[in-house]
């Protein structure tokens, strides 16, 4: 680990195992107590998390299944989403966000995003709806969650639930109400890069409706109750007890790793700030929304200019990590090309594809390693203005 008062040769994008580290040995005891046990699948730990996550979050009902992918797709089984239905999801996400909808032989309709904060547009939501809107899946991107309240109260309008995909934004919040206790149904992710992440795959699914919740644990057991009668033909996703040990074991430090996430946010902040490139438009810092605690589980900032996959290059040449999340929209993926979809415009979320740009963040990162993420971005901009001169 790079010491505050030492330049660090390269910076890493993220680095689980030096976040993990200081936990190893609560790890070990909690896995040998699931070795010892025998029960790996529906061990006592996974009854303990769901318990203490739905504390967490400020629910009464958590269900563990396999990912945050199955977690999203669960929710639209329960809810009966099928053919000739429609689902308004945004185009700028992670693909899990869009699949859920298409397998089961709906239809994804796509909201463009606010610019700034880079979650979907209520408005693109509310001018999409018809009678074949069956769900809305808004997706609290990089950790901030988006306008929710708003959300929630057109699609109350319309009689339509909202499923909120949550799997960036576990211990995010809107006007100090947690991310997943406003829809339907909220949907995380436990994927190692996670805010809350575990040793492999997992997810979860919270809800306030108690027999919703039961539905969706029927859904995720393969629809079956009692064994062997199956009422409804579900999936086999389970969260096993290693992971349920191992994410007990991260939950009680996961205030103390996004408190760090956000000093590192802000310091990232200041020195983009402090080094001009903010003032003379050659980059745009995140946006924060003022109703929204963040999380920071990615700091996405615009490069300007054109100049996005530029930069990426010369950072990666001089061993400093980035990353774009994402670099092609949903609606122009090759495997949903011919496909039927409707939008009302998607100007900016073409825009943020080809802008954005992913800066390392993860608890250990050091204020050294930060510093020379900066310097390398700022190394590019004045040899870029040399060469101009």
């Amino acid at each position: 680990m790079a010491h505050q008062d030492q330049a660090p040769s390269g910076v890493p994008l993220l680095d689980v195992n030096r976040d993990n580290a200081p936990h190893r040995e609560e790890f070990i005891e909690a896995l040998t107590e699931v070795l010892d046990s025998g029960r790996f699948l529906f061990g006592p730990d996974v009854t303990e998390l769901e318990t203490e996550l739905a504390g967490y979050c400020q629910v009464p009902n958590v269900v563990g299944c396999a990912s945050g992918s199955d977690a999203l797709l669960l929710a639209l089984m329960a809810l009966n989403i099928g053919p000739g239905d429609e689902v308004i999801v945004p185009s700028f996400t992670f693909f899990a966000s869009v699949s859920c909808i298409t397998r089961l032989g709906a239809t994804p309709v796509f909201a463009d995003i606010c610019p700034g904060t880079f979650n979907i547009d209520p408005e693109s939501i509310e001018s999409l709806i018809t009678d074949q809107t069956k769900a809305i899946i808004p997706v609290h991107l990089f950790g901030q969650c988006a306008e929710i309240d708003r959300i929630c109260q057109i699609a109350s309008g319309h009689d339509i639930p909202v499923v909120e995909d949550a799997a960036q934004a576990i211990g995010a919040a809107y006007n100090s109400r947690p991310a997943g206790s406003w829809g339907t149904v909220g949907c995380f992710s436990f994927y190692p890069t996670k805010n809350l992440g575990g040793m492999g795959d997992g997810g979860m699914m919270t809800s306030c409706d108690a027999a919703f919740a039961d539905r969706l644990r029927l859904f995720a057991g393969h629809g079956m109750r009692p064994r062997y009668y199956h009422q409804v033909v579900g999936i086999n996703s389970r969260l096993d007890t290693f992971q349920a040990a191992v994410l007990r074991v991260k939950l009680r430090h996961l205030g103390d790793a996004i408190e760090n996430r956000s000093t590192i946010a802000d310091r990232y902040d200041r020195l983009l700030t402090e080094s001009g490139l903010v003032d003379n438009g050659e980059i745009t810092l995140p946006v924060r929304d003022s109703n929204a605690f963040h999380v920071w589980n990615q700091y996405a900032i615009r490069v300007e200019n054109g100049r996005r996959d530029e930069l990426r290059s010369y950072l990666a040449e001089r061993k400093v990590g980035s990353e774009i999340y994402y670099p092609i929209p949903m609606h122009q993926q090759q495997c949903f090309e011919g496909m039927d979809f409707r939008h009302n415009g998607l100007a900016e979320t073409e825009k943020a594809s080809l802008e954005v740009l992913n800066l390392p963040i993860f608890p250990s990162l050091t204020e050294a390693e930060q510093c020379r993420v900066i310097e390398v971005i700022g190394s590019f901009y004045a040899v870029a203005a040399k060469a101009a001169a």
